[in-house]
């Protein structure tokens, strides 16, 4: 209470005048006796302001004194002394004492002090206020900053990302236009070629070497063929048939089709399947050739032994897969040409799997990205909408 006074000394008379002339003048007095009773009117009171008397028995003024400024701030205290030196003022001055006043003091003086000292508790304590409402107001403004930097960053994330998938549809777009001039172009001279060749073959059959030829001539014709068709499903997939797929079986039957290989390379398999997610509706080759391309891609990084991991979950919204690998790693600055088509670092790849797994992907509104580390190994995560179509 702003005009609640307490004084505190041991001679009655003192006390007596100091209710009178402070209660004519609109304060609320409290009185006490002693140290011990002052610090326990003040905490249960919290009076604006004490007037402390310097010299009492048992707790003295400047042992009261730096109780009340330690645990006890917002009252001011005005010491009261009949010891009128100088050390005396300097000292409860500097134990916090926001004024002094010596006995036997005027009423009026009394008074004037005492509202000058109210006047100044009330500027500092308001100057505290203002201060800590600016901080407050500092640390909301730090905080709005830290949460639209944030924001900032997650936006620019999700805008480089999607200026990827942008390019990179428009390379499957440009693919798509090249690939099919150049399967009618190539493919023509390609059949004249294995039609001569199927020509030759029994012309040359009691020659067994130059017919080896031939067999050889033919199969790089098939080659060239499938090369060809691989160019042109990376870049507009087959027509395709939607059923009921489950991806868990689907994910087994591949993995039991590179079950010689995964021995051969001592790899060892480890599935871990949280939860069986209910089927997808999508071509269940177009699901085959997905994972096909990445466990290839991963036993190929892991010829002299390793790990394949298979991790599945599901929730309401989609179905979250995991393909790890524990081979070479991919470095760095390949990170974000490996779905690109063409692109490939093996001695004899064709660099259309992974865009293929991509534009597959796609085709179901689904998600693909990729982490790797050099020397540790290779992870694909691949996310499925729950209850898709293709598009």
């Amino acid at each position: 209470m702003p005009n609640r006074i307490l004084v505190v000394d041991d001679e009655a008379i003192i006390l007596q005048l100091a209710r009178m002339v402070l209660t004519s003048r609109g304060f609320e007095v409290l009185t006490a006796q002693s140290g011990q009773e002052c610090l326990k009117i003040v905490s249960r009171q919290s009076p604006a302001l004490v007037l402390l008397d310097y010299m009492m028995p048992v707790m003295d003024g400047m042992t009261t004194l730096r109780y009340l400024r330690q645990h006890h701030p917002d009252t001011y205290v005005i010491m009261l002394t009949g010891k009128g030196s100088e050390q005396i003022a300097v000292e409860v001055m500097k134990a916090g004492a926001a004024d002094y006043i010596l006995k036997p003091f005027k009423n009026q003086d009394l008074v004037e002090r005492i509202e000058n000292v109210l006047r100044i508790r009330r500027i500092e304590i308001h100057n505290r206020e203002l201060r800590q409402e600016r901080e407050r107001l500092l640390n909301e403004i730090e905080s709005w900053n830290l949460e639209l930097e944030r924001r900032v960053a997650e936006k620019t994330r999700e805008l480089e990302l999607a200026h990827a998938e942008i390019l990179q549809a428009e390379k499957l777009a440009a693919l798509g236009h090249v690939s099919a001039g150049m399967a009618h172009e190539i493919r023509n001279p390609l059949n004249a070629i294995g039609l001569f060749a199927q020509i030759l073959k029994p012309v040359l059959a009691h020659d067994a070497e130059k017919s080896g030829y031939i067999d050889k001539l033919l199969y790089e014709v098939d080659r060239i063929d499938a090369i060809l068709s691989k160019l042109l499903d990376a870049s507009k997939g087959p027509k395709v048939t939607l059923k009921p797929v489950c991806l868990v079986e689907t994910i087994d039957r591949i993995l039991d089709g590179f079950d010689e290989q995964l021995k051969s390379c001592h790899v060892k398999v480890e599935r871990q399947y949280e939860q069986v997610p209910p089927p997808i509706m999508a071509d269940i080759g177009e699901i085959e050739q997905i994972f096909n391309n990445l466990f290839a891609n991963s036993l190929y990084e892991m010829q002299h032994g390793g790990c394949l991991g298979v991790t599945v979950r599901y929730d309401s919204n989609k179905v979250s897969i995991a393909v790890s690998d524990t081979g070479s790693g991919i470095p760095k600055e390949n990170l974000t040409k490996i779905f690109d088509p063409f692109f490939t670092t093996k001695a004899k790849g064709t660099g259309f799997g992974l865009s293929v797994v991509l534009r597959i992907v796609k085709t179901y509104q689904g998600h693909i990205s990729v982490r790797s580390t050099e020397g540790e190994g290779t992870v694909f995560n691949l996310e499925f909408p729950l209850a898709v179509s293709c598009c």
